[in-house]
């Protein structure tokens, strides 16, 4: 086993954790929540999943670029787009980006005044977060191929 395999195994066990997360959380936990208009539903999936999510998203960043700069994709090509692996690690970063500015959002704004009467916020940054998380998915099983 090289060792860009091992990165490779580490990325996606990392990403099982956080998209598959954030899919138990929007399809088992959130419809609940939406249902009985009770955040605590969600805060308390939240606190345990925070630790190992978190960690789990600091793992795919760190492997995602190192696998980028083992296809020779570096940072003074990043956004470039002018090749299949260049726009697929270009476009997961700007969908990181995305999903760091959902945390923010999630974090001072949404999550310190959410109750039943605004939990539709949460929600929506919940679906958007696992939305991105799919894409990047999909987006990563499409560098077997070359790319987009």
């Amino acid at each position: 086993m090289t060792l860009h395999h091992f990165v490779l195994i580490i990325h996606l066990l990392a990403a099982t954790i956080w998209v598959g997360g954030h899919l138990l959380l929007a399809i088992c936990y959130l419809p609940t929540a939406l249902k009985k208009k009770d955040p605590q539903i969600i805060l308390n999936f939240e606190k345990k999943f925070e630790t190992l999510g978190m960690s789990s998203l600091a793992l795919l960043i760190i492997t995602g670029i190192w696998m980028a700069y083992d296809f020779g994709i570096k940072a003074e090509t990043w956004f470039h787009f002018s090749s299949g692996f260049e726009k697929v690690v270009s476009i997961k970063l700007i969908l990181l980006f995305c999903t760091f500015i959902c945390a923010v959002c999630a974090q001072f704004f949404v999550i310190p005044n959410l109750n039943k009467n605004n939990i539709y916020r949460i929600a929506i940054i919940i679906l958007t977060v696992t939305s991105i998380g799919v894409a990047m998915l999909a987006l990563g099983s499409t560098l077997r191929y070359g790319g987009i």
